[in-house]
C-alpha cells in the first residue's frame, strides 16, 4: 500500500461512523470474499445444520468463551455439541485478531461484523454474544490484582522473556485489554450467572481474565488446550490447563496395575522420541539426530570422563514456566545461582541443554542469559544450542545428575534411572521419582548429596518403575480422547462430525471428554479410560 493510500485509509478510519459505512455500503457482501473468513463460515453453517437439536433444552447455563480466529472456530464446535447434548449454551466471542498488536476501532468494528456475520447460522441453537463494545464493571481490589499478574504472564509469554517492563507499550496494551475484558466479563457473568465456564488456556490474554472472573464468582470454570497428540485435548477443571495439575489423576492410577502391555506401549513411544521419529497421532519432533550412543556424543561435545551434570532448560517465557516457581523466582534465576553454583567447581562438568522448541521461536535464548553472565565460559561448561545435532536423550546417557525446571524431559531422565532434581512446579514433581527441594538451600544441598556418590547411584527399582508408570498415564490416560484437534478441526469434522460424535457410539468414546468439560463429571474415579480409547 502507497503512502497516499495509507493516508487517506488513516484519516477515513477517524471519521465518525466509518466503519458503519464501510459495512453498509462495502463490506457486508464481501466479506465472504475473504477465503479464510468464507471457508469458516461455509463450515459453521454445515456444523449447525448438522446438529440434531435434542428433545429438551433443560441441561446447564453454559458459558464458552473464544476470541482469535482457530480458537472462535473450535470453541463453536463445542458450543454447538453441548448444544446438541441438551445443554443451554451461550457463545462469547471478541473480534480482535492479534493480542500483541494495538488495533483501531475501526478494524475491530469490521471484524465485529464480519464474525457476527458467518456466526448468524448457530444462532438457531445457541445464543450469541459480541462482547465487543460492551460496558464494563469497576473491578474489586482482588481482580485489579490478578490482571496485573496476568498481564505479566501475557508479556512474558509474547516476549518470551520473564523480566516485565511495565513500560513497555505492550504491557500497556495487555492491561488495557484485560482490564476490560474482565470488567465486561464481570457484569455479564454477575447479570447472567452460568453455570459453568469453558475457555480455552485459562492462563493468559483475555481468556485468562475470563478465568480470573470465574474464580471470583465463585463459577465453576473449566479451560481445555492442546498438546502434541492429534486426538486428544487437556482439560482442567478449576485451574489453569497449562498448569497440568496430574495429582488427581495420578491419585487415582498410582497403585492400580502396570501392565506389561501397557509398559511395552510407553517404551514404543520412547523410543521414536529417543530416535526422533513421530510416532502414532504425535505430531511433533523435538529431536533433529537420532541416538548415536553415549562414546559419540561424548566426542562430539568434548566430554571426559568426570562427573556431568545436565541442566535441561525450558523455552523463555513458555506458557509451561509461566507461575511455576517453587523457591525461585523464575527459571531465570534458576539458571542464573546454578551457574554461579557449578562455576567454581571444575571437577565437574556442567552441561546445559537448550531446549529444541527455542528453533522455532523469535525471543532471547537461555544462551542469552549464560553469556551475559559470563564474558568467558568456565571450561568445564558446555552449552549445547537448540540447534546443534546432539540428540538430548545421548545427553542424559552419559550424564551422572539431572536439573530440570518443568521440562518433560525431567521424567524422561527418571525413565532412564538418572537421578533428577526438579526446580519447577512441574506435573511429574512430587510422584516419587524425583527430588524436589523447596528452598535454595534444599537444593544446593541435593546437589552435593548427589554428586558426592555420582556415577554410583541411580533410581531404585520401584521409583524406576514408578517413573515408567507416570510416563504412561501422562501420555495415555490425563489427555482426553477427542474428536477434534485445534489445527485440523474442519478435516477431522470430515471423518466424524457432531452428529456422529452425539450418536450412542460416539458418546460411548467421546463422552467423558464433554461431561468433564461441562463439569458433569469431576472425579477421576468415573473417568479412567481403558486401555482401547488410548493412541492404539
Amino acid at each position: 500500500m502507497s503512502g497516499l493510500k495509507r493516508g487517506v485509509k488513516r484519516v477515513w478510519e477517524q471519521v465518525p461512523f466509518a466503519a458503519n459505512l464501510e459495512w453498509q455500503f462495502f463490506r457486508r457482501n464481501q466479506v465472504l470474499k475473504n477465503p479464510r473468513l468464507d471457508r469458516l463460515g461455509r463450515h459453521l453453517a454445515q456444523w449447525a445444520a448438522d446438529t440434531p437439536a435434542p428433545e429438551v433444552q433443560s441441561g446447564k447455563k453454559i458459558f464458552v468463551f473464544s476470541m482469535i480466529y482457530l480458537w472462535i472456530q473450535y470453541a463453536a464446535g463445542l458450543a454447538l455439541t453441548f448444544s446438541g447434548m441438551g445443554h443451554q449454551v451461550k457463545l462469547a466471542y471478541l473480534p480482535y485478531q492479534d493480542w500483541s498488536k494495538k488495533e483501531s476501532r475501526h478494524q475491530n468494528v469490521i471484524q465485529e461484523r464480519s464474525y457476527s456475520k458467518i456466526l448468524q447460522p448457530l444462532a438457531a441453537r445457541l445464543k450469541l454474544v459480541s462482547l465487543f463494545g460492551m460496558p464494563a464493571k469497576d473491578l474489586p481490589a482482588s481482580l485489579e490484582q490478578a490482571v496485573e499478574a496476568l498481564t505479566c504472564r501475557d508479556y512474558q509469554y509474547t516476549r518470551q522473556v520473564e523480566e516485565v517492563d511495565q513500560s513497555d507499550a505492550l504491557y500497556l496494551l495487555r492491561m488495557q485489554r484485560n482490564r476490560e475484558a474482565a470488567g465486561i466479563f464481570l457484569k455479564l457473568l454477575e447479570e447472567d450467572r452460568p453455570d459453568v465456564v469453558v475457555v480455552p488456556n485459562g492462563l493468559i490474554l483475555e481468556f485468562g481474565a475470563l478465568f480470573e472472573v470465574a474464580k471470583h464468582l465463585g463459577i465453576p470454570v473449566v479451560s481445555y488446550e492442546f498438546g502434541e497428540q492429534r486426538d486428544r485435548i487437556w482439560i482442567a477443571q478449576e485451574k489453569p490447563v497449562m498448569f497440568q495439575d496430574t495429582s488427581q489423576m495420578w491419585e487415582q492410577y498410582k497403585d492400580q496395575p502396570f501392565t506389561q502391555g501397557e509398559r511395552a506401549q510407553i517404551e514404543e513411544l520412547f523410543a521414536s522420541r529417543q530416535n526422533a521419529s513421530l510416532w502414532q497421532q504425535f505430531s511433533r519432533q523435538w529431536q533433529e539426530v537420532p541416538s548415536e550412543g553415549i562414546q559419540a556424543v561424548k566426542e562430539k561435545v568434548g566430554l571426559d570422563d568426570r562427573p556431568v551434570v545436565l541442566m535441561a532448560a525450558n523455552v523463555v517465557g513458555d506458557s509451561l514456566t509461566l507461575g511455576r516457581q517453587v523457591f525461585s523466582g523464575n527459571m531465570t534465576e534458576w539458571i542464573r545461582r546454578t551457574l554461579e553454583f557449578f562455576s567454581d567447581k571444575p571437577q565437574f562438568q556442567f552441561v546445559l541443554r537448550i531446549h529444541p522448541g527455542e528453533r522455532y521461536t523469535d525471543g532471547p535464548s537461555v544462551e542469552d542469559i549464560v553469556r551475559a553472565k559470563f564474558k568467558e565460559l568456565p571450561d568445564h561448561f558446555f552449552i549445547i544450542s537448540a540447534k546443534d545435532p546432539i540428540n538430548t536423550y545421548d545427553l542424559v546417557a552419559v550424564a551422572d545428575l539431572g536439573l530440570t525446571y518443568t521440562t518433560t524431559v525431567g521424567m524422561e531422565m527418571a525413565m532412564s534411572k538418572l537421578p533428577v532434581i526438579v526446580a519447577g512446579n512441574t506435573h511429574y514433581r512430587g510422584k516419587g521419582f524425583t527430588q524436589d527441594p523447596e528452598s535454595w538451600e534444599a537444593y544446593f544441598s541435593m546437589i552435593e548429596s548427589s554428586l558426592a556418590s555420582a556415577g554410583r547411584t541411580s533410581l531404585d527399582e520401584a521409583q524406576h518403575s514408578r517413573a515408567w508408570h507416570y510416563a504412561y498415564r501422562f501420555f495415555f490416560n490425563y489427555p482426553f480422547p477427542s474428536p477434534w484437534h485445534l489445527h485440523g478441526i474442519r478435516e477431522m469434522m470430515a471423518e466424524a462430525g457432531i452428529a456422529e460424535v452425539l450418536l450412542p457410539q460416539g458418546m460411548e468414546k467421546y463422552g467423558k471428554m464433554f461431561r468433564y468439560l461441562t463439569a458433569d463429571l469431576s472425579d477421576w474415579k468415573d473417568l479412567q479410560l481403558s486401555v482401547d480409547r488410548s493412541l492404539s
